[in-house]
C-alpha cells in the first residue's frame, strides 16, 4: 500500500508510521488512516481484517475504503478521481509497477524513516525493496508479492518423454511435441472460487 501527500503534513506523517507499524515501526500519534483497496472477498478480506488489527493495535482508526470489481481497475479509477481533485486516500493498493507513474505525480509520501526503523534494506529482498523506491526513496509498504510469468510443467511427464523441463521460451514449444505424440497434453489453469483464468492455448 502507499502512502499519498495530503495537504496536512501531520496527516501524512501518521499515514507513513501506520501503515508500516505492521513491520515494526515504531509508536506515532494517533490519527484516521483512511486506506483504499479492493480486497473484499474471501481470504483478501480476512488479510486486509488483519493489517486493519495491527493498524488498530497501535491507537489509530482505520477508515476502510473498499471498491470490489476489475481486480483493482475499478479502486484505481476512484483513487485517480480523488487524487485529480485533490482529495487523496491516505493510503491505498496499487500494484507494484505502478508506483513510478504515482511517484512521478508527486502524490506519494517519503517512508525512509518507516524503512530505517524496519531495517527493510536489510530484510526486504533487492527486487521487492526496488519496487517500494521512487528517485532512491521508500514510498511504499510492500503487503504482499505477485508474479504473473510463472511456468508450471510436471518434471515426471517430462523426463518420461525424454526432454528436459523447459527454462525459456523457446524452449517450450519442442517438449511439447513428445509429450503430445504419448498421450500427454494437458490445458494449464490455475482457479480459486468465483474466480477464472482468461483462455489460453492448450500445451501441446
Amino acid at each position: 500500500m502507499r502512502a499519498f501527500k495530503r495537504s496536512s503534513p501531520l496527516r501524512q506523517s501518521l499515514l507513513s508510521l501506520a501503515m508500516a507499524s505492521a513491520l515494526g515501526a515504531g509508536h506515532v500519534q494517533a490519527g484516521e488512516v483512511e486506506v483504499l483497496h479492493w480486497w473484499t472477498s474471501g481470504g483478501e478480506a480476512e488479510a486486509v481484517g488483519e493489517l486493519r488489527d495491527l493498524l488498530e493495535a497501535e491507537g489509530h482508526n482505520w477508515k476502510d475504503f473498499a471498491v470490489a470489481g476489475g481486480g483493482g481497475d475499478s479502486a484505481m479509477t476512484v483513487l485517480k478521481s480523488r487524487a485529480m481533485s485533490g482529495n487523496p486516500p491516505a493510503a491505498a493498493q496499487i500494484k507494484g509497477p505502478e508506483i513510478q507513474e504515482w511517484g512521478e505525480l508527486g502524490l506519494l509520501g517519503n517512508l525512509d524513516p518507516v524503512a530505517e526503523e524496519g531495517n527493510w534494506d536489510a530484510l526486504l529482498p533487492e527486487v521487492v525493496a526496488d519496487i517500494m523506491r521512487h528517485d532512491g526513496h521508500y514510498v511504499a509498504v510492500p503487503v504482499n508479492v505477485h508474479r504473473v510469468n510463472w511456468l508450471w510443467a510436471n518434471p515426471e511427464v517430462l523426463a518420461d518423454a525424454g526432454v528436459a523441463v523447459p527454462t525459456t521460451w523457446d524452449e517450450l514449444s519442442p517438449p511439447a511435441r513428445p509429450c503430445t505424440r504419448r498421450g500427454t497434453c494437458r490445458w494449464p489453469m490455475a482457479a480459486s472460487p468465483g474466480r477464472m483464468p482468461p483462455p489460453s492455448r492448450p500445451w501441446c
